[in-house]
């Protein structure tokens, strides 16, 4: 099995086939990828080498030293958190082949169409069909003809970035709403495809909507089986949360270490109060920080080969849903923190301007603009309450809520 020292050989290898200061930034990133070294627990050939999850830090840690460039992360973030081992876990050996490459590398951009404007909390009751075509296929000689999508898709991260979607949209109203959805991608140049921005509280348009009218996707961008896309769905979903609220940070990293840095550089704004509470926050952060280290610990070590037979890919489990949890609750407690401390200099926000970001940047911007966007981080992602409702009944076991609706057919439900 690769251990440390290897991953160290392979990477200085890698520094010294391809100098930093004299490679192009996308030569560099795609020939890391092809030396396995992107993600090293994804199989060979795909961007890792079959490794544990865990040595990815020293593969980082020595490029970082070395200077090298990154895929720049945090605007590919849905690519490499959701997409990937959805499509690792559940895509044939051509689909991963075709879209792993250029997601990591950042030159494909990828997107979630999975809310809607009433299928919110309840993803399950989506409206969005897809219907089979039969005797047309867009692309010559395919088996299986195109499924026709129509619907409206919201709350849509980097729509306006996107090249790539993956999508679940109901192919049998006739069954259980859970048992009626499929799972696509679906290519966001195609015709029929519209996106639209969504101005959020923080002035700028990061969200979008987007409405699907009669947008052709091939049987070939399905994953998993038909009817099964629900529980597809579930792997995009609970690697989401754990994207979202267990990313690996230095001690003292992210929005606590802004707020610490605050509050060494303003000796004056200090109060007996707020240091008791800046502390309280500090040990929170520090004890998240660590059980999403354990949580990634505790994954298989390997992703397996996704081949005939072999195991398949690592999931995170329902405590995902309270890594997520924990980090909505800090990052509103800890900006709302970084307002009260910084008086009025905490409410300016002088970029409250219409604009179209790449993504999101808590630690990069003014008080106020992190305090604003925070309010979003108990919504997106699994809001709060369905989180609270999946720690209960799967990590301790509580009886779950009443559901009325699990047998009927979606096409009969009250809409």
């Amino acid at each position: 099995m690769t251990d440390a020292a290897d991953l160290r050989r392979r990477t200085a290898a890698l520094l010294a086939a391809h100098p930093p200061a004299g490679t192009d930034r996308l030569d560099f990133l795609r020939a890391r990828f092809d030396a396995g070294l992107a993600w090293v627990h994804f199989p060979e050939g795909l961007g890792g080498l079959s490794a544990p999850r865990s040595l990815q830090s020293v593969v980082d840690a020595e490029l970082t030293a070395a200077g090298a460039p990154d895929n720049d992360p945090g605007r590919i973030g849905i690519g490499l958190g959701m997409a990937a081992p959805t499509i690792l876990r559940f895509g044939s050996e051509e689909q991963r082949r075709r879209w792993l490459r250029p997601l990591w590398t950042g030159e494909e951009v990828w997107c979630q169409l999975f809310s809607e404007p009433g299928a919110g909390s309840d993803l399950a009751a989506l409206a969005t069909r897809a219907v089979r075509d039969e005797q047309h296929a867009s692309h010559p000689g395919e088996a299986g003809g195109d499924w026709i999508v129509d619907g409206q898709k919201v709350w849509t991260s980097s729509a306006h970035l996107a090249r790539w979607a993956i999508l679940i949209a109901r192919t049998d109203p006739a069954v259980p709403k859970h048992r009626g959805i499929s799972y696509f991608v679906c290519d966001m140049t195609d015709a029929g495809v519209e996106v639209r921005p969504l101005r959020q509280i923080t002035g700028e348009a990061e969200f979008n909507e987007v409405f699907l009218t009669g947008v052709r996707i091939p049987d070939a961008h399905r994953l998993g089986e038909v009817g099964e896309g629900w529980k597809v769905a579930q792997t995009t979903l609970m690697n989401e949360r754990v994207a979202i609220g267990g990313a690996r940070i230095p001690r003292e990293g992210g929005m606590i270490g802004v707020a610490a840095e605050d509050w060494r550089a303003r000796p004056e704004l200090r109060t007996h109060d707020l240091h008791q509470r800046l502390l309280t926050l500090w040990v929170e952060a520090e004890v998240a920080r660590l059980t999403g280290e354990r949580l990634r610990q505790q994954m298989s070590p390997t992703a397996g080969s996704g081949r005939a037979g072999a195991a398949p890919a690592p999931q995170p489990g329902p405590e995902g849903s309270g890594m997520k949890l924990a980090f909505a609750r800090l990052a509103q407690q800890i900006s709302g923190w970084e307002v009260e401390f910084l008086a009025e200099d905490g409410l300016a926000y002088d970029d409250w301007t219409m604009r179209r970001p790449d993504g999101v940047d808590f630690t990069g911007r003014e008080a106020g603009y992190r305090y604003l966007r925070a309010k979003g981080n108990s919504i997106e992602g699994g809001t709060s309450e369905v989180l609270l409702n999946i720690v209960a009944e799967r990590v301790l076991g509580l009886p779950p809520e009443p559901r009325t609706d699990k047998d009927v057919a979606w096409k009969d439900l009250p809409r």
